[in-house]
This record gives structure tokens, sequence and C-alpha cells, in this order.
């Protein structure tokens, strides 16, 4: 790969636009909006104080660093792993390559836990299960947005746990969350745990899938966290095999899924459990993005 050249003397608009060129060069899409953001990340800006300053001098003792982000981003790294953060319903989280990069879509899946759990619970403190938390975005927004609410944050992965509880303690949720290493329900079920509310962003891509995928996803992120079998299918099957197996039945599960998934997750969960409604929710294209099956009221 061609190296970033630059100069030793700069002012950052100059920085700014010679990364963006670099980057058009390199086939990277938003390759402005990617210089902009590792330029505020390097130089520890926000966006205001960024365009306020754009004459000032490049900081020389930042040269080097800044070099090495954007070739890194030039050889299609995600944005997020080279700074290392990403926001997410308001919050800034921290990501690894260890966990999967928390998408907007998921934050419909929040918005729709938040207004049916807190119907389904006015006046309680429920207990959340969050299966799969990876990086804990959103176990830990929720929690951040209700603070009668509790949770477990279940992975796989140790080093996710390890993410996940990092965000915990930056949001100030960390007393509220529990972190249990496991695969799907099992630590909550081994505890007996009576789950309120159950939520899961299970790995869904089909394995199929993979070489149509962009190269910053599947070089860069998890393949624990992206591919679902076959037909991207086989978490469900397994978590909705599962949810009979715990204390008692949640008032509330929301599941995010893949493209043409909906419709066969939705018989899943009829097939475990009994719901006074199932019902789906879309996301900014329109496709079925969420499924949302709830008991009733007591």
């Amino acid at each position: 790969m061609k190296r970033l050249e630059i100069k030793a003397v700069m002012t950052i608009r100059e920085a700014y636009s010679q990364a963006s060129s670099f980057l058009k060069e390199q086939q990277i899409q938003d390759a402005a909006i990617c210089a902009e953001i590792l330029l505020q990340h390097v130089l520890g800006w926000s966006r205001t104080q960024f365009f306020l300053a754009m004459e000032e001098p490049f900081p020389a003792a930042h040269l080097k660093q800044w070099r090495e982000m954007v070739e890194r981003k030039a050889a299609g790294e995600p944005v997020q792993y080279i700074t290392g953060e990403q926001d997410f319903f308001g919050l800034t989280l921290q990501v690894s390559d260890a966990v999967l990069i928390p998408r907007p879509e998921t934050e419909l899946l929040v918005e729709e836990i938040l207004r049916e759990g807190s119907r389904l619970y006015p006046q309680g403190a429920p207990l959340l299960a969050d299966i799969g938390t990876g990086s804990g975005a959103i176990p830990v927004s929720l929690l951040h947005a209700r603070p009668d609410w509790r949770a477990a944050a279940c992975d796989l992965s140790a080093e996710a746990l390890k993410v996940a509880q990092g965000n915990a303690r930056r949001c100030g949720v960390e007393e509220r969350i529990a972190f249990y290493g496991g695969d799907l329900l099992q630590p909550c079920i081994d505890r007996g745990l009576a789950i309120d509310i159950l939520v899961s962003n299970p790995p869904y891509i089909p394995a199929g899938d993979a070489p149509g995928l962009q190269p910053e996803v599947s070089d860069y992120e998890p393949h624990l966290a992206l591919f679902g079998g076959d037909d991207g299918l086989d978490l469900y099957r397994r978590l909705c095999g599962q949810i009979p197996m715990l204390a008692k039945q949640p008032k509330l599960v929301g599941l995010e899924v893949g493209i043409y998934q909906a419709g066969a997750v939705a018989d899943m969960l009829r097939a475990a459990g009994d719901w006074s409604e199932i019902r789906f929710v879309k996301d900014l294209a329109g496709i079925d993005r969420h499924v949302l099956a709830i008991g009733a009221v007591d």
C-alpha cells in the first residue's frame, strides 16, 4: 500500500485535505468523514473545535500517530477500531476487535425495549438479560436510561466481557450489571435467574454470505459475532429452545434479526412460550429488523 506523505509543517486544514485525498485514492468509502473523525480523535478535539481551528498549525508531536491512523484506515480497518470508540444511544462506548461495532439499527431495539419495558414494569425494577452482549451497548444504554433496572450480560467471549465491563464502568452502571461467561442463556439457567426482559442481537449472517461482505466487516469484525450458520438462524433456534428452561418466562423478548428472518424467528418464539403479542419493528430502510414477544400484563 502507498504510504501517506505528510509535511513536517502544515495546517489542520492541509492535514485534513491530504488525508481525505489519500483515503479516496485507496477506495475508502466516506473518505472525508473518516479523515475528520480520525483528526478530531488524534487532536482530542470536538467537531466545533476542529472547524474553528482549521488554519492552526498541525501539532508536530502528533504527526507519527496521525500517519499510522490514516494508513490503518487506508488498509480497510474500521474507524471505530482505530479510535477505540463508537457513539451509541447518546453514549460514547469503547470498542475493540473483540466485539462487533454497535450499529444504529440496534438503537431502535433499545428504544422499543425501553418503551415496552416501562409499560410492563411501571413501578418495578425488572431484571434484564442481554445474550451475546459484546460491547455491552444494549444493557449499558438501557440501564443508563432506567436507573431502577438491573441486568445480566452474557457472552461466550471473555475478551468481549472485558470490553462490556469497561463500558459499564465508563457509563456509571457497573453496580447494576452482572457479567457471565457462557453459551447463550445457559449462565442464566444455571443460576436460576428470574429474567423479566430478554434481549439479544445474536450473529445472524448466513455463512454463505461471507464473500459478499464489505472487507472492513469480514476482515476485521469478530466472526463469532457475525455468522449464524448456514441460514443465519442457528443461534435463534438454540436461544428459543432455552427459553422454556428459564426460571420463568420473560414478559418481554426483543431480538434483532437479519433481512427476511423476522417471520422464522417469530415462529420460533411462538413455539417457545405463551405471548399476548408478537410484532416486528422496521429499521430506517423499512426492513423488519426486530422481533418483539410480549407477555400479558399482571
